[in-house]
């Protein structure tokens, strides 16, 4: 049997070795060198001829928008100025929520719980109070679109997550006075506009 084996394992050494020896006697052609080819770059053996090749970054292309009537590309603009103002809010929730999330995650301490939400929560208001507080009512409620968009809840679910239910209840009753809604949902197919917008802002190419 052990025979049997080292008879098996040479006769397979013996063929990758001739195979080797094969693939080597193919002639490899390679591509003629003008006096300013100095950049070197990465090439592809196809059929014994070297073919140099570069990665491209991607290129996205995007249609030209038709308007029917100038009031509909005036609106447009509108709904464009008004997302682009609010993403980059949206992105900072997103950013400021996942890492509490990963806080909590490797902290068992209730109190040290506690403290992390708490100081998610001072942030949070900190920038309400700066910047958010000057947003007009539509650009608040594409907000609210947009925080479901990027953290996957409505801002009600993060309030109520991280505030209890009480204060979730409390700010969506205030909210609603002003026209928000805090259990406003992100749908991609009925926003296709805000989707567009986003897709060519830029805000995940930087």
């Amino acid at each position: 049997m052990k025979f049997c084996s080292l008879f098996i394992l040479l006769f397979v050494i013996i063929a990758v070795g001739e195979l080797k020896a094969q693939e080597s006697s193919v002639p490899v052609k390679f591509p003629v060198r003008g006096k300013n080819d100095t950049i070197r770059v990465a090439s592809t053996n196809e059929d014994g001829e070297m073919i140099p090749w570069i990665p491209l970054n991607e290129v996205v292309i995007y249609g030209a928008r038709i308007f029917k009537t100038p009031a509909d590309r005036a609106a447009f603009n509108r709904l464009r100025y008004n997302v682009l103002k609010v993403m980059p809010y949206a992105l900072f929730a997103k950013r400021r929520y996942e890492q509490l999330e990963r806080d909590l995650a490797v902290t068992t301490d209730r109190k040290a719980h506690k403290k992390l939400v708490k100081a998610c929560d001072a942030e949070i208001k900190k920038m309400f109070n700066t910047e958010i507080k000057e947003l007009t009512i539509t650009q608040g409620q594409i907000l609210t679109k947009l925080i479901d968009r990027e953290v996957g809840r409505t801002t009600y679910e993060i309030v109520k997550e991280t505030q209890g239910g009480v204060k979730a209840f409390i700010y969506q009753s205030v909210a609603r006075v002003v026209g928000h809604n805090l259990k406003s949902t992100y749908n991609p197919e009925e926003e296709r506009d805000i989707e567009s917008i986003i897709q060519s802002s830029g805000f995940y190419h930087q």
